[in-house]
């Protein structure tokens, strides 16, 4: 009874309801795209098609969540971290791409707001590509 007891009240403190809601959240994302994935590519037969499909919908869905937690009533903050944060944060990062994009056009921000909107997959092609040649450069081997 002691044990249950303590355990109820570990998950009364944010600083472990939160990494928990995340985590759970987090789980069902990356399991939710591998097999959506996994789905898309063998019935598409193109690879890009299922990332695609999978940011796409991502996006969808964060668009519907933001929307719904702007009910203050329908969403907790946990509920907001399993959902958003977690599941969606595994499931794309391009959909809280898209939000942070979204919520500076609406907050006036526009110049920020459209630097970084375009800003983001020109200089993630640019910081994948100087990764990618990085990873490519054979490693020095040493004289024997």
């Amino acid at each position: 009874m002691l044990e249950g007891m303590q355990a109820e009240k570990m998950l009364e403190n944010l600083n472990i309801r939160a990494p928990i809601a995340i985590a759970l959240g987090a789980i069902a994302g990356a399991l939710s795209r591998y097999f959506i994935d996994q789905w898309l590519t063998q019935r598409f037969s193109i690879d890009f098609a299922s990332t695609m499909i999978i940011n796409l919908s991502g996006c969808w869905l964060m668009g519907i969540i933001a929307a719904l937690a702007g009910r203050k009533t329908f969403f907790s903050p946990d509920g907001w971290l399993l959902i958003a944060t977690g599941f969606l944060g595994a499931y794309t990062t391009f959909s809280s791409y898209e939000l942070d994009a979204s919520s500076l056009l609406k907050s006036n921000m526009i110049e920020v707001g459209l630097k970084y909107w375009v800003g983001s997959p020109l200089l993630g092609f640019l910081v994948f590509s100087a990764g990618a040649a990085i990873g490519a450069i054979k490693p020095f081997k040493a004289k024997d």
